[in-house]
């Protein structure tokens, strides 16, 4: 699959198992690495947890989905009200770069490239190997990028399991037809 920004924001298979997404946000770019690096910013739109901005420091994740919007939406059964994750800083160049480890994946870099005065968030993950988590980070990755998007635009997220959820069915059948 080709990888571009289109309207519609899905994100495309860089190879068989590495997601690559993007979005266009409001700027500077500092503002975006503030919404992935505070854990206050980032609890509202992926998940909270402290982060040492430095090469090595561990990252425990924090999701809490039911939070994210108001309605949640109705949480998929399998899933619980909160994940904990530990991640590790693998690189990091502020306000452009930042690359974590991700269980067992590959992990992810988050890449932020200013374009006037918006900026343009790259999310790569690596070695999702099973269907089943591919689909799911997929449609994690859009409906979580959709809330940080209406947070950053100040405007109203759909709510957030329903929102994923159609994603999930969408992102069936754009990568598995």
């Amino acid at each position: 699959m080709t990888t571009m920004l289109d309207q519609d924001h899905f994100g495309t298979l860089a190879d068989p198992a590495t997601l690559r997404i993007e979005r266009l946000l409001p700027g500077p770019a500092e503002r975006v690495w503030a919404y992935l690096t505070d854990s206050e910013l980032r609890r509202q739109w992926l998940a909270a947890g402290a982060m040492e901005q430095m090469v090595g420091a561990p990252v425990e994740l924090v999701w809490r989905n039911d939070e994210l919007t108001d309605p949640p939406g109705k949480r998929p059964e399998g899933f619980g009200d909160e994940h904990r994750m530990t991640c590790e800083i693998i690189a990091i160049d502020a306000p452009r770069l930042l690359s974590i480890s991700w269980g067992s994946t590959g992990g992810v870099t988050f890449t932020l490239d200013e374009r006037g005065h918006e900026v343009l968030l790259t999310i790569v993950h690596k070695r999702i190997e099973d269907p089943e988590v591919l689909l799911n980070v997929s449609a994690g990755w859009h409906a979580h990028l959709d809330v940080l998007e209406a947070r950053a635009r100040e405007t109203q997220a759909a709510p957030h399991w329903d929102n994923w959820v159609r994603l999930r069915d969408a992102y069936a059948e754009r990568l598995f037809g």
